[in-house]
């Protein structure tokens, strides 16, 4: 791989992990919510939902560059991808 193009999958890595961090805190948040129903008021619920919003906008526009040689990111793609579904369910049945 040139050099170029493993600098542009450098930064596509960093982003994807970037973007697990803030999953990894949404997924947080939520729990706590749903282990205390008071912090469920109709303003946590409108924070919550766009946050994660933008998330799934940001992770559902990411495509795989072209130049990919390495499986597991493609995999990190797919799985935060997933993730986001699944979280949004999560907040979902916390908001109620």
């Amino acid at each position: 791989m040139n050099q170029p193009f493993a600098q542009y999958q450098s930064v596509w890595k960093e982003f994807l992990e970037g973007m697990e961090k803030s999953l990894n805190q949404a997924e947080k948040e939520i729990e706590e919510a749903a282990n205390m129903q008071d912090i469920c008021t109709d303003e946590w619920c409108a924070a919550t939902e766009h946050y994660l919003d933008d998330i799934a906008n940001a992770v559902f526009s990411i495509s795989e560059p072209r130049y990919n040689e390495d499986p597991e990111l493609e995999k990190k793609l797919k799985s935060l991808k997933k993730r986001v579904h699944e979280l949004y369910s999560k907040y979902k049945s916390t908001a109620g």
